[in-house]
């Protein structure tokens, strides 16, 4: 889910990672797992009030404008991301992460609401890819005509 808000800033939450420097912070967009027999929009709304505690109809969510997908880790497992970014704006930038389950709670260390400048300049790592662009994008020409495919890591090619 793409939150943004006032000033034009994307909410990320950092969670730790589960491999790597003792202490690294990756950032990820709000979101998770669709329940049996959920549509992805009411997953949508139903992650965000959970995770952050902002209460969006699935009615009032944008249109999905990106997609990714990869693997991730906790607690030895792994698990298959298939992720659509659906986008929604707000108004209130007060985040309360009482709803959120175990498993999130165990990973999730905070959040942060970054402006575009400091996606596009940011060290740390944000997963997917391009996030930077995308919310230049749909700030400056509202959402593509499709989704487009965000990398989940740095892509590099054939050496």
């Amino acid at each position: 889910m793409l939150v943004i808000g006032p000033g034009d800033s994307l909410l990320l939450l950092g969670y730790r990672a589960a491999s790597g420097r003792a202490g690294t912070v990756h950032w990820i967009a709000p979101g998770g797992g669709i329940q049996p027999g959920e549509a992805a929009a009411d997953a949508a709304a139903r992650e965000l009030r959970e995770e952050v505690g902002i209460a969006v109809r699935s009615a009032a969510l944008g249109p999905v404008v990106a997609y990714s997908t990869g693997q991730w880790s906790a607690d030895g497992k792994i698990f298959d991301a298939h992720d659509s970014y659906f986008h929604v704006y707000v108004s209130d930038t007060r985040v309360d992460s009482s709803g959120q389950e175990d498993l999130e709670r165990s990973l999730i260390v905070g959040h942060r609401w970054w402006t575009p400048d400091e996606l596009a300049g940011h060290q740390e790592r944000i997963t997917p890819v391009g996030l930077a662009g995308l919310m230049c994008s749909l700030l400056a020409d509202g959402p593509p005509a499709s989704p487009v495919r965000l990398p989940w890591h740095e892509e590099t090619g054939p050496s």
